[in-house]
């Protein structure tokens, strides 16, 4: 498993781009049900975060498909 730096590292530059070549997803981005956390004080660790990373890589995998 990735670490939680390297994590953050990908998710970053992954959000980046999507800013720059997709400005349509990227202003949705925050609608995304794994940016809200269910509980008060969450906690986020490498699995969390890598689940998040993968659903940005969906999301603009689902994106070139579709355009």
């Amino acid at each position: 498993m990735k670490t939680v730096k390297t994590l953050l590292s990908e998710i970053t530059a992954l959000t980046r781009e999507i800013e720059t070549n997709y400005p349509e997803i990227y202003e949705h981005l925050d609608e995304n049900p794994m940016t809200i956390p269910s509980m008060e004080s969450p906690k986020v660790d490498a699995k969390e975060l890598e689940s998040y990373l993968n659903s940005l890589k969906e999301l603009v995998k689902n994106h070139k498909e579709k355009h």
